[in-house]
């Protein structure tokens, strides 16, 4: 089942990297002639459709990093980039904090589950966990999530705050805020050697 879901992602991967670029009418026109190769059958209008389904659906994984600025499209793998989760439960809070925050309105989620845990690890080529099934309990135990019930898990401030204001780690805010003081009576001690 994972091997199926996995080149289900890659092939709309595939397809959506080709198709972005090109105008709605031209990306209609690929995928009528894909059909026709392909042998499914449907008409020109359901291509038109399904390209401005598909445009939809893209929209949906590659909408603005930053909340508020919808204007600039990016990818959950360019946030990933930008964010750099050094860890899966890390991973966990980002994917979560993407698919409240920064997707559109109407394509927003407040809980997440495994089925999200999968999907968007692999569309931002993280590497999944060898048991993907106790990431999120994990990511919970670390402070980052609430769980609601049903295998569904809510980001609660502490991953909200992780994410939208403690990654990428090591940046020099952080830096800054972390150094700690160094100990007046230890440099006194080294001062009369």
């Amino acid at each position: 089942m994972t091997d199926l879901i996995t080149q289900e992602i890659d092939a709309i991967k595939a397809v959506l990297t080709a198709l972005e670029p090109l105008a709605p009418d031209v990306r209609a026109s690929v995928i009528d002639y894909v059909a026709k190769r392909l042998g499914i059958s449907h008409s020109p209008t359901s291509a038109a459709a399904a390209s401005a389904s598909m445009a939809a659906t893209s929209q949906a994984v590659t909408l603005a990093a930053q909340p508020g600025a919808t204007s600039t499209p990016v990818h959950i793998k360019t946030f990933k980039e930008q964010k750099k989760p050094r860890s899966a439960n890390e991973m966990a809070a980002l994917v979560a904090y993407f698919l409240g925050e920064v997707v559109p309105q109407a394509q927003r989620k407040s809980t997440i589950s495994t089925k999200d845990i999968q999907t968007y690890f692999k569309i931002a080529e993280f590497p999944l966990p060898e048991q993907v099934r106790v990431t999120l309990p994990n990511a919970k135990q670390a402070g980052y999530f609430d769980s609601v019930g049903d295998g569904e898990y809510r980001l609660n401030a502490v991953g909200h705050n992780l994410v939208a204001h403690s990654m990428p780690r090591g940046s020099n805010a952080e830096q800054t805020m972390r150094q700690p003081k160094r100990s007046t009576r230890r440099t006194r001690a080294k001062k009369s050697q």
